[in-house]
């Protein structure tokens, strides 16, 4: 299973001899909706390559509130937690799982070893900061320029994308905290973008019709 996994999520990216060793090297690990992957100010001992599943990065403020940053898919890995590793610091970031995700985790010292040593690899890193780079650049265009409403509905249709259906099963109260406002707030705008026939609400369910 494990290995059908990785090899099914990395074949197209990573070259056999590094699939090998990612299987010989890696610490397999199952995490339920909700588990805390990484933590904020964890010293960082292992780099994940996420094999199925997805995981939300958020960033979190004094006060102990989360603000999302991106999700990361299967085949990808978070590039925030590998810039920690590089600099030999703490996470600055805390890596959820969104729903049951499957993972693979790599030592940190392999990430820099193989860097140097593997063009696929180092491939990979590249166009991973590249992509959470643009994420989190569209992030603060996000919340610079869109009203909350627009921003609902935006993470409404990520997540869509995400899960692969047009039904979110999601409380409002985890919107919420994802896009750092309250409940109250997140309420209103539903019942809003419901009465515009953008979505269909139930208990603990959205449908998101647009």
């Amino acid at each position: 299973m494990t290995n059908e996994l990785v090899h099914q999520k990395f074949h197209h990216i990573l070259d056999e001899t590094l699939i090998k060793e990612i299987l010989e090297v890696g610490l397999f690990r199952h995490f339920s909706k909700d588990d805390i992957i990484i933590d904020v100010d964890q010293p960082l001992k292992y780099i994940p390559l996420l094999l199925s599943g997805s995981i939300k990065i958020l960033r979190g403020d004094d006060e102990g509130d989360d603000l999302l940053i991106y999700f990361l898919e299967a085949g990808e890995t978070c590039t925030m937690s590998l810039a920690c590793c590089m600099g030999t610091t703490k996470s600055k970031i805390r890596a959820v799982a969104e729903i049951d995700s499957y993972l693979v985790m790599i030592p940190v010292e392999y990430m820099q070893k193989w860097f140097h040593s593997n063009e696929s690899w180092r491939n990979f890193i590249l166009e991973s900061y590249q992509t959470r780079f643009n994420e989190m650049l569209e992030t603060i265009d996000t919340l610079a320029f869109m009203k909350m409403d627009e921003r609902l509905l935006k993470y409404l249709k990520n997540k869509v994308m995400l899960h692969d259906s047009n039904t979110l099963d999601t409380k409002h109260q985890d919107i919420a905290e994802d896009l750092h406002t309250s409940r109250v707030v997140i309420s209103r705008l539903l019942k809003q973008l419901e009465n515009e026939h953008k979505i269909k609400i139930s208990r603990n369910k959205i449908e998101v019709l647009v």
